[in-house]
């Protein structure tokens, strides 16, 4: 799929043969540029597309409107009116707004806060006030309340904490009603928001123990030392402590994006943490006034051993399914360090936007890493394009025989290799799971943004929708698609240039509109070479699409209330994968621009 710099293995037996652990000492692969898997359904450029030669020309009738621009307009920085945003809105449509992209997930996190608030005050004042506790209590004080308080905290939070990564469930729940109520796409959101409750509490607890420990040793009944590392509650304690910093640090963006498989690796501490966690409170230290002294002791099994089973089955599940044969049937190298598998597995069904886990024995047998699917389930292999920027990822690349670092060697000499003989790796796949870009056909009109590769989860989109509109099988609410594409380099492009090419050519009715920038800076002999082809191109010089490439970040305030002034009084899914600064101002778009009928619906893309 996609033009392409490099070179296109399409070699089923020899990926056949590796995956079953065969010994054929040679299976040749042809090296040849990439076939277009669209090319077929592009009409060469019609003769009555015009361009306008200067700013005051008089647009032609069949010209969109979006596209009429002057001589190299596009290459400069227009600066718009301010769109017109309504202020004077009563309370109740201030709310009703907040509601679109706020209201859930600040509810359902609120009323977490409270949960938290009303487990620590029940536990707290239960043994600030409680006739069974006083001797206990007159000695160590307040600090008694605040560590059983803080342990009930952790007992919930520690069974729940599993329940947001059992991704399987909650690809099956985001497809329920139960997804207007509970935010499942923040999932691990929750996960991460729970982690820190986790630590803060924990902290709180040792803390708050060794107080306890401090003034019991103060008694001349124990020793300090050997109630903090001797003590059944103290060494159990520490080593979870242990445990539960090291999950933390290495979980960290700054080490899980450039380090993965250390944050991969270091994470299964949590079975340490659980372990000592479940008979952490066996040993009845501080005991009550009487009996029974050590009732209800050690009862953190009771607040996990739901959520365990679940995550269990759903360990031995996803085991099974990334057992399942696979074929890598085509591999290509495009621009940018970027590597496209294509990947025929047997009862395999994906839909539009949904991602993978993605494991290459011969790289890391314990490594699964997400990675969106660029195919569309009208298609009979699916796919996934592999940006090559970290360790797993390089390596990958090299055992399926793309050089990254060698492209342009390799195309030098192209002419003098006769083949090349390699035999591809066995590759395992989990999934698919669902994401966010599942809900663009719930919407009528929706808007996609994709910055670099962040596209990829909008080429499965994209595809589909090609397939409906050319042939449908059923019909779809969907009639309007605004993608929007944001790249650095201008070679990004060309990743899913014939797809667009096709979309565009296909597009009789205005279906999608596609807009794309190119944000970093050119070299002057570029400049050069743009301004003289663009005078007589029939499309852009960048993409090869009839939609002229801008230059610079996209006005977000200008496009909205374009947007919203074509669709009145209607709902609008805003779709995004990208950087988080760009999430952030489209988020922001989305709630000011709502109103007056018109709603944008904010989606992230989230693994």
């Amino acid at each position: 799929m996609g033009t392409s710099s490099g070179y296109d293995y399409d070699q089923t037996r020899a990926n056949t043969l590796a995956n079953r652990g065969t010994s054929d000492p040679q299976s040749h692969i042809t090296k040849q540029r990439p076939v277009t898997a669209y090319s077929a359904l592009i009409p060469p450029p019609s003769p009555t597309y015009f361009r306008l030669q200067e700013m005051g020309s008089p647009t032609r009738s069949n010209f969109p409107p979006q596209q009429t621009r002057g001589e190299l307009d596009h290459l400069r920085r227009l600066e718009p009116a301010p769109p017109q945003v309504e202020e004077n809105i009563s309370w109740i449509q201030k709310i009703s707004i907040w509601m679109i992209n706020e209201g859930n997930r600040v509810i359902f996190f609120g009323v977490w806060i409270l949960v938290h608030i009303g487990l620590f005050g029940l536990a707290f004042f239960n043994y600030f006030y409680s006739d069974n506790f006083i001797t206990t209590r007159d000695i160590v004080g307040v600090t008694l309340p605040m560590a059983r308080g803080s342990a009930l905290v952790l007992h919930v939070d520690a069974g729940v904490i599993l329940l947001p990564v059992c991704r399987t469930l909650i690809s099956w729940l985001r497809s329920t009603p139960l997804n207007r109520i509970v935010p499942f796409d923040k999932a691990v959101t929750f996960h991460k928001a729970i982690a820190w409750s986790i630590v803060f509490f924990s902290f709180l607890h040792t803390f708050s123990h060794y107080v306890n420990f401090y003034k019991l040793a103060k008694t001349g009944k124990y020793n300090f030392w050997n109630l903090m590392f001797v003590s059944g509650p103290g060494w159990t304690g520490h080593i979870m402590l242990v445990a539960l910093v090291a999950i933390v640090v290495t979980a960290l963006p700054s080490v899980r994006t450039k380090k993965f498989e250390v944050f991969w690796y270091w994470h299964h501490l949590f079975l340490i943490f659980f372990f000592f966690f479940s008979f952490h409170g066996a040993f009845c230290l501080l005991t009550p006034d009487r009996p029974p002294y050590c009732k209800d002791i050690s009862s953190f099994w009771k607040y996990w051993v739901s959520s365990g089973f679940i995550y269990l089955c759903e360990r031995i599940a996803r085991e099974w399914r990334a057992q399942q044969k696979t074929v890598i049937s085509r591999v290509i190298l495009h621009p940018s360090k970027v590597v496209e598998i294509q990947i025929k597995k047997e009862n395999c069904h994906a839909l539009a936007g949904q991602y993978i886990f993605l494991c290459c024995p011969e790289v890391s047998l314990w490594q699964w890493h997400p990675f969106t699917l660029t195919s569309a389930p009208e298609e009979d292999y699916i796919s996934v394009h592999i940006r090559v920027v970290g360790d797993f990822t390089k390596e990958l690349s090299k055992k399926l025989g793309c050089d990254t670092e060698g492209v342009g060697e390799w195309e030098e000499n192209l002419g003098d290799r006769n083949g090349l003989v390699t035999v591809l790796p066995r590759i395992m796949i989990d999934g698919p799971f669902g994401a966010a870009s599942e809900d663009v056909f719930k919407f009528e009109v929706t808007v996609l943004v994709g910055a670099g590769i962040g596209v990829t989860p909008f080429a499965s989109v994209l595809k589909s929708i090609w397939y409906r509109v050319n042939y449908p099988t059923k019909p779809t609410k969907l009639h309007k698609v605004y993608f929007f594409w944001i790249c650095r380099d201008k070679e990004s492009f060309e990743w899913f240039q014939s797809l667009l090419l096709a979309l565009e050519s296909q597009d009789l009715n205005q279906f999608i509109e596609i807009h794309t920038f190119l944000t970093g800076r050119l070299r002057h002999s570029e400049v050069g070479n743009l301004m003289i082809n663009e005078d007589s191109a029939f499309a852009d010089t960048v993409t090869g699409l009839r939609a002229r490439t801008r230059f610079g970040r996209p006005n977000l305030d200008m496009e909205f209330d374009r947007i919203r002034g074509n669709h009145p009084d209607t709902d609008i899914g805003v779709f995004f994968c990208g950087p988080k600064r760009m999430g952030r101002q489209l988020h922001t778009c989305c709630t000011k621009f709502s109103g007056s009928g018109t709603s944008f619906f904010w989606h992230k893309e989230n693994f």
